[in-house]
């Protein structure tokens, strides 16, 4: 026990910087990227071994709950299923689905599933990032409806949901820039995997999560802290001197408190060592994943002698998105690690296609409107939920 407490406190260290918006807050670039580099360092040299890693990582979770207002754990309320509006698209369907986070929290959106489906079913959530322009936006957004309905197509559940203040969320009156942003969207994140467990034929073991930007960020937060999630894909957003640009990702002080100091990349690392792909670009604050973060989470693997669970796709000539070449790269992750079949979207020269999706209009997607409205008793507020 004296060694554990030594080594604790070894791990314990404070950095100042004059980007942190209060004492143990810490947004946007909180490090330059020499200094974000330096901290992974300063890890690595106090981790030597598996035991060690592991009593840190309680630590950083711990850090995490406790920040994000979630430590203990909030009664698990009854979720109450709404579903609504089916369509068929021939190679899988599309359903508007909602469900009450908390008592009168309806978190809404899409569940994209396949036609016909055999055996258990994987489960895969697909937050979006924090786009704001209107006709590019949230859930609705293209480069989500592809990704879910081809992982719906390769055979999986998949839950692609709106984020606080977005879509169905944001029209009846949640706003993002909200100082508890972050709580509520890390908690609807955790109820989105209760919800997808309550559906016919899922496979509790195989649920994965995958999103761009701020939906990387919420997939690597989700992963570190829900013991279920079996499979990672954060895109564009595990960064060492980069701690997030809203209040949704980093509004509430989850990287540092009066005890510790940590960052997004030894977050992710949480995850150790089931599978994740880190999908990084040359046009965003992931440009150093190569030669920085990953050679570090390569580190934090090996010391469970799981290198090959660690992979990385980087990008250089690509931007800040979740475009077709960051899809391509994590559709065989997934079927891989999922067992989902990659057969179903690989066209007749075995080339991944997506060309049996079928890109729909906003208004498809709202499942409350003047003939469904929405439920009387519902929270339209962010300050007025009942914890």
């Amino acid at each position: 026990m004296k060694k554990v407490l030594l080594f604790v406190a070894a791990v314990w260290f404070t950095a100042s910087n004059a980007n942190c918006q209060s004492e143990n807050l810490c947004m946007g670039h909180y490090y330059n990227e020499q200094e974000g580099a330096e901290a992974l360092q300063k890890t690595k040299e106090r981790i030597k071994t598996k035991a060690d890693w592991e009593a840190y990582v309680k630590i950083i979770r711990q850090g995490i709950l406790t920040a994000a207002e979630l430590n203990p754990m909030p009664e698990k309320t009854p979720l109450n299923v709404i579903r609504r509006n089916l369509r068929n698209y021939g190679a899988y369907t599309v359903e508007n689905i909602a469900f009450e986070s908390r008592p009168g929290v309806f978190v809404t959106g899409s569940l994209y599933a396949p036609v016909n489906p055999q055996g258990k079913l994987a489960g895969i959530l697909s937050p979006h990032g924090h786009w704001e322009k209107p006709d590019d936006y949230g859930r609705y957004r293209e480069d989500v409806q592809r990704r879910a309905a081809t992982l719906a197509i390769m055979g999986a559940y998949v839950f692609a949901y709106d984020m606080i203040g977005y879509g169905e969320m944001g029209d009846y009156g949640w706003i993002h820039r909200h100082p508890k942003t972050l709580k509520q969207q890390l908690w609807n994140s955790i109820r989105a995997l209760d919800f997808l467990l309550t559906l016919e034929n899922i496979d509790p073991d195989r649920l994965g999560v995958t999103g761009a930007s701020g939906g990387g960020t919420q997939s690597f937060l989700l992963s570190a802290v829900d013991p279920r999630v079996a499979v990672s894909v954060p895109v564009v957003m595990v960064s060492a001197h980069f701690f997030g640009g809203c209040v949704g990702e980093s509004g509430m002080p989850i990287h540092k408190s009066d005890h510790h100091q940590t960052n997004n990349v030894e977050i992710a690392s949480c995850f150790a060592p089931k599978p994740q792909l880190i999908v990084s670009d040359g046009g965003d604050w992931t440009s150093n994943v190569p030669e920085v973060e990953y050679p570090f989470m390569q580190y934090i693997y090996g010391l469970y002698g799981k290198e090959e669970n660690i992979q990385n796709v980087h990008l250089p000539n690509e931007k800040h998105d979740y475009g077709i070449n960051k899809r391509l790269a994590m559709y065989p992750f997934m079927a891989k690690h999922l067992n989902l079949n990659l057969k179903n979207v690989r066209d007749e020269k075995g080339k991944i296609t997506e060309e049996k999706v079928v890109i729909e209009d906003y208004g498809l997607f709202r499942i409350f409107d003047e003939d469904n409205p929405l439920p009387s008793h519902a929270v339209r507020s962010n300050d007025d939920v009942k914890w």
